[in-house]
């Protein structure tokens, strides 16, 4: 299932240029960024699969790695960013002054024409649904193809729901959208409680014909993914992106090591029967 970079992007520590031309906040801390190419002939030939990742270099600050979380109608690419360390506080200072270097697509891919006529449950919380935002958009581009399509996603509060202004959309194009809080404001008229826990209650459920995909917390993967073999599906039903201290994307520094994996290499998109031994080792 391994995905290398684009081969138009053959040399994986060249850099090609792009600018931001648009920064939509989604909450506080957090703010989706359309990225441009500036020579057209990269912009035709970038092409990226759902799950997959980019380097993000800002000249003179860092890098950092960023899954692709969608395509706008003028075909830039989005990136979802929480503002953490220095490059991050940086580019969201500089929005759309800011000019880039791309590296990429890496990594592997959520393999969904694998799950033709299954019934696909997407389990995320706080900003993993943005790796999972273009898998969602593919599976709804080919609704007929899928059986039942449900997405359990779960935030802190309110005021920190990822896409919601979404979710309408994702349900009137076939899509079942749960939604569930930890702290609830007196206005919430939704779930509170962690996401593993609709799953639970999510019925009807045929295990042999459903496939998780999760992003999000890793404490949350591991029980999301643990309530998934509870009702009965196989671990190679199950799918996991990790997005562990990634830094050079090719698997050379090591910073990402999972086990026997490079998560910048191997992943970020693994089964769940892969990584299951390392996920509960701490400090892993």
């Amino acid at each position: 299932m391994t995905v290398h970079a684009n081969t138009s992007f053959a040399n994986p520590w060249q850099a090609q240029s792009a600018r931001v031309v648009d920064v939509a906040r989604e909450f506080i801390g957090v703010a989706t960024y359309a990225l441009r190419f500036d020579d057209a002939h990269d912009a035709a030939h970038y092409n990226c699969r759902p799950g997959q990742f980019n380097m993000l270099y800002l000249p003179g600050v860092g890098e950092i790695a960023i899954s692709v979380s969608g395509r706008n109608a003028q075909g830039d690419w989005l990136h979802t960013i929480r503002t953490a360390g220095n490059t991050t506080q940086t580019l969201a200072r500089m929005g759309t002054k800011a000019r880039l270097g791309v590296r990429g697509p890496y990594g592997t891919a959520w393999p969904l024409d694998e799950f033709h006529g299954a019934d696909l449950v997407v389990l995320s919380g706080g900003i993993g649904l943005a790796p999972l935002r273009p898998a969602v958009e593919y599976l709804l581009a080919h609704r007929q193809q899928f059986g039942r399509l449900t997405l359990i996603y779960g935030a802190r509060s309110p005021d920190s729901i990822l896409y919601g202004r979404q979710f309408d959309d994702w349900n009137a194009r076939g899509m079942q959208v749960q939604v569930t809080v930890d702290r609830a404001t007196p206005d919430w008229k939704g779930n509170i409680g962690v996401v593993p826990l609709l799953f639970e209650r999510l019925r009807p459920l045929v295990a042999a014909q459903s496939v998780v995909l999760t992003c999000g917390p890793e404490v949350m993967m591991r029980y999301a993914a643990r309530s998934a073999l509870e009702r009965g599906l196989p671990p190679d039903q199950v799918y996991l992106s990790l997005e562990r201290n990634m830094q050079c994307a090719v698997g050379l520094c090591g910073h990402c090591q999972l086990g026997p994996a490079f998560v910048c290499r191997d992943g970020p998109i693994f089964r769940y029967d892969r990584v299951s031994p390392f996920l509960a080792v701490e400090a892993l």
